[in-house]
């Protein structure tokens, strides 16, 4: 018996197309084809060695609680971690959408990371190898530094994070 990988993470949300936008537009996610299960959702794939890596976002019907609103943060689950390249674009990209993010160098290895949050709360980690990175290292300073268990979301930032309505001129 051996565990060859992970198949995919599902988040419930309460906004769906602000998390779809997050995933594809901020961190390059792709949308590929998801099967009708009667509610909502999408699945949003990235490349990895091993194939895809994909994370499942699902709204309404299963995704809700009792009170009718999906749960947000990450509960028992600190973070999500991905692997990435682009350090310095990943948080520019961050930035320019006014989302608050923190930054770690991994004691004792060359792994720099990045913390943002989805939409719904759930907390990521990108992880770089330095060596394939351009730049000064991450910011260490007191207000960027990651703090594990510390959290810095704040949902009120990711009210306009989604895209903008197209406006048709006559």
């Amino acid at each position: 018996m051996v565990i060859t990988g992970l198949f995919h993470v599902a988040i419930k949300t309460n906004d769906l197309e602000a998390t779809v936008y997050f995933y594809t537009q901020l961190l390059g996610f792709r949308q590929v084809p998801r099967p009708n299960f009667g509610y909502p959702g999408a699945w949003l794939a990235c490349n990895t060695p091993n194939g895809d890596a994909i994370v499942h976002i699902y709204a309404g019907g299963p995704a809700l609680g009792e009170d009718g609103r999906a749960p947000v943060g990450s509960a028992a689950i600190d973070h999500l971690s991905l692997t990435a390249t682009g350090f310095h674009q990943f948080r520019q990209r961050f930035q320019e959408a006014g989302l608050p993010w923190r930054e770690f160098i991994v004691p004792g290895t060359s792994l720099w990371q990045l913390f943002v949050y989805d939409p719904s709360g759930v907390q990521l980690e990108l992880t770089f190898e330095a060596s394939a990175e351009p730049g000064p290292p991450p910011d260490l300073s007191p207000e960027r530094t990651y703090v594990a268990g510390t959290s810095f979301f704040q949902p009120e930032l990711y009210q306009h994070v989604r895209p903008q309505p197209v406006i048709h001129q006559p």
